[in-house]
């Protein structure tokens, strides 16, 4: 017999499967030895910035990858691990899907929780974007060209930028710092996050999960966003991606869907390591990058 329902017909049994994706897919961490291991190899055939300092917190950091150019669009990448695992050092590949096409690659750290709490974790990327602005001519990025894309949590942070009112933020921001995201398999509304399993370790109250809820948000600027979907997901996830799209059809403003066939929860960012690969050439023209 079922327990009490608390999310939308499912009990807290079932909400937890909907989001336990590491239960879903036992060899979860077969991708992540893959992706360190990807990423350990791009740190050391790249050149660029590891470990620079973005705030004046331990955890406030971030890796950079310069395209071959000056001038070249940013591409921000935020990582996974549901807020409270995984940091950047599993996601430099990234870069090597972006530099054959000009693109320059950030790679953000934030704190994690239990450690940090989930205004703290927006704050911090949001700072992350605002380092980039004032410093990508340091490694011949366009400020002007400054792009977010993340999976899963970090797909929930891209959006979160978007939202971001930047001359609220800090002195001199422009509006539109972040001039387009990508967000894969994310997170647009944080209440079935609060009501499962994932909250023991996050400790939201209702309060903060609607304040950092992409899909509660006003977005002050028209720009554009792309919503990648894997049919190897859950329901729950399917559903929050057809709530943030309403959410961008009611403004008016530039959406693209992506659905990648055979692809699961972690698959889908195996192809930002390829420069021609389906999903980075739809984040490139994104971007206005190629043709």
């Amino acid at each position: 017999m079922g327990g009490e329902t608390i999310w939308r017909g499912y009990d807290r049994a079932a909400l937890d499967a909907q989001y336990n994706n590491r239960a879903r897919i036992p060899q979860y961490v077969d991708y992540f030895d893959r992706w360190l291991e990807w990423s350990e190899a791009t740190r050391r055939a790249l050149p660029g910035g590891r470990d620079v300092a973005y705030g004046a917190l331990p955890v406030e950091t971030l890796d950079i990858f310069p395209a071959e150019r000056a001038d070249a669009p940013v591409l921000i990448m935020i990582h996974g691990g549901y807020w409270y695992s995984l940091d950047k050092h599993h996601d430099s590949f990234v870069a090597e899907g972006c530099r054959p096409h000009g693109v320059a690659t950030v790679v953000v750290n934030y704190g994690l929780a239990p450690d940090y709490g989930m205004d703290e974790i927006v704050r911090q990327n949001r700072a992350a974007a605002a380092w980039v602005w004032r410093n990508a001519a340091s490694f011949g990025g366009d400020p002007s060209r400054i792009h977010a894309l993340g999976q899963s949590a970090g797909g929930h942070l891209a959006a979160m930028l978007l939202a971001t009112d930047w001359p609220a933020f800090g002195d001199g921001l422009p509006p539109g710092l972040v001039r387009s995201a990508v967000s894969i398999s994310g997170i647009y509304e944080l209440e079935p996050i609060r009501l499962c399993y994932l909250n023991d370790r996050l400790g939201m109250d209702e309060a903060e999960a609607r304040r950092n809820s992409p899909a509660a948000q006003r977005y002050p600027v028209a720009a554009p966003l792309m919503l990648v979907s894997g049919d190897i997901e859950s329901e729950e996830y399917a559903r929050q991606a057809e709530a943030m799209a309403a959410v961008w059809a009611a403004h008016g403003y530039p959406l693209d869907r992506l659905e990648l066939p055979g692809f699961n929860h972690f698959t889908m960012a195996d192809q930002l390591r390829e420069p021609e690969s389906d999903l980075t050439r739809a984040v490139m023209a994104q971007m206005g990058v190629g043709g």
